[in-house]
């Protein structure tokens, strides 16, 4: 018998104490005497994990503003907030694998780089999501699997935990992105999408796949899209159902705070006001797009409150929905915020923006005042909803302290900095009538009767004849705090 079967039978007839799971059910022996991947290698991939997660999260971000599909942009700020977490991740294990300087900034390939510039640069809606969705995140999860199968079961688990757990949630969006795909691009998108599909199969093949580990290629990667510099686009576009984009007709905050208003109406006004923060991950993303050269730990906290506010636009939603109410055909869900910010201001300045009125959230009130409006009503899932929106508006505030308070001398020049930021906005909701952009059309009647004859309820006629808007309130707005 030779030394190799002697071990292999050794192996075969080994028991482990009292039958317990050996190596803490990682894997068995047979599995573990197998050799791996060497540091060197596991890191090389992990490095392009990280790259290509990061370059995806850009590219999510970059596409919220001017992504007209409300659905996308909701979608868009989630994955990229996985993706931000993702990065941290592997930047964190290359970082404990004997890698100092670690040159995570570096591009590992420069084929891999035209791959992800061409979708960055892509003109079309249908071309990004069969670029991401169909053939980066497809490859990504191609490598990652790899990486799991052929490292090392025990001596490399922190690096195969943490592409397990990626693979995950990648799997996660790209069953959205596949269901996106489906719904969105027909044959004749898929036809005229071919070219860019066949540059980018081209660009993978020379960087021998996401991972490296594939085999070489003759192909060449072209840049077409990417030849000119990407150019960001922070101008916010809504879709057909966003009728009157630039309507200030109805001011929520001053009917939450009018004590003669009824409970239940206040809460209708609170989904207004949650669907309404749509704006605020259009702003955002304008501000992590143009800020550059921060610790990553900057962009994955700004992604997470960018991804919190996207939730909290689809409380909103859902609250409407368990109604039974048409949001699309009763409110009218304005841009203004994210307009006037993205467009008058700096990345700077809309930080400081976002800070100041995140400050004017916290004192009682604030989100106190709409939780307990929320939790005084019949509404359970309201009072859901305002529970964690208050808890996740605290988490925003420290965030702020710690990528903007942090840059300024001191949190008082930091608040008054963000409440000269604000005053410059020029909300000129007049100059838009003038345009013809908008009439600011008073929608609140034909919410609110919606709703009393959905609930079979009588109408108060008082509150269905509300009509504020934000005309002669110019110098209100720093305190009725249209964003949030």
């Amino acid at each position: 018998m030779s030394t190799s079967d002697s071990a292999a039978t050794f192996i075969k007839n080994y028991t482990p104490y009292r039958n317990l799971p050996p190596l803490a059910g990682l894997a068995t022996f047979a599995e573990a005497i197998k050799p791996g991947l060497s540091v060197e290698d596991s890191v090389h991939r992990l490095k392009r994990h990280h790259y290509a997660l990061k370059c995806l999260h850009r590219l999510f971000i970059s596409r919220i503003a001017p992504e007209p599909i409300y659905e996308l942009k909701m979608a868009f700020s989630y994955h990229a907030h996985l993706c931000a977490e993702h990065v941290a991740a592997f930047r964190s294990r290359v970082g404990e694998m004997r890698e100092p300087p670690l040159g995570l900034d570096k591009v590992p390939d420069a084929n891999l780089e035209i791959f992800f510039d061409e979708i960055l640069s892509t003109p079309t809606t249908e071309e990004l999501i069969l670029g991401v969705y169909e053939v980066a995140l497809p490859e990504l999860l191609n490598g990652l699997h790899r990486h799991i199968e052929e490292t090392h079961v025990l001596a490399d688990q922190p690096s195969r935990r943490i592409c397990r757990l990626a693979t995950s949630e990648i799997e996660e969006i790209a069953a959205y992105g596949r269901g996106a795909i489906e719904a969105l691009v027909d044959s004749k998108k898929r036809a005229e999408a071919q070219p860019f599909l066949g540059r980018l199969r081209d660009a993978l093949a020379a960087a021998r796949g996401i991972d490296g580990t594939e085999a070489e290629s003759a192909q060449k990667a072209q840049r077409v899209y990417s030849a000119k510099e990407f150019v960001y686009d922070k101008v916010p576009k809504r879709d057909a159902r966003f009728s009157d984009p630039y309507n200030m007709g109805v001011n929520a905050e001053v009917f939450l705070y009018d004590e003669t208003k009824p409970v239940d109406a206040k809460v209708l006004m609170m989904f207004y006001k949650r669907l309404r923060e749509i704006d605020v991950p259009e702003m955002m993303s304008s501000i992590l797009t143009e800020t550059e050269k921060k610790p990553w730990e900057y962009y994955r906290d700004m992604t997470r409150q960018l991804w919190d506010e996207a939730r909290h636009a689809m409380m909103g939603e859902v609250g409407f929905v368990s109604l039974g109410l048409d949001w699309p055909k009763l409110v009218m869900v304005n841009f203004t915020w994210s307009h006037s910010l993205n467009t008058q201001l700096t990345s700077k300045e809309r930080h400081a923006v976002l800070y100041f009125i995140e400050q004017g959230l916290m004192p009682k009130t604030g989100k106190r005042h709409e939780w307990e409006v929320a939790t005084t009503s019949n509404n359970r899932l309201a009072a859901t909803f305002q529970d964690f929106d208050w808890a996740d508006e605290v988490l925003h505030a420290r965030v702020g302290r710690d990528w903007y308070v942090a840059d300024m001398p001191s949190p008082t020049e930091a608040l008054h900095y963000g409440d000269q930021c604000w005053t410059k906005v020029m909300l000129d909701w007049n100059s838009w009538k003038k345009e013809g952009l908008t009439q600011h059309r008073n929608w609140w009647p034909e919410l609110y009767l919606a709703y009393c004859q959905k609930q079979g309820k009588k109408t108060d006629a008082d509150t269905l004849k509300f009509a504020e808007t934000y005309e002669g309130k110019r110098a209100d707005l720093k305190t009725v705090l249209p964003m949030e």
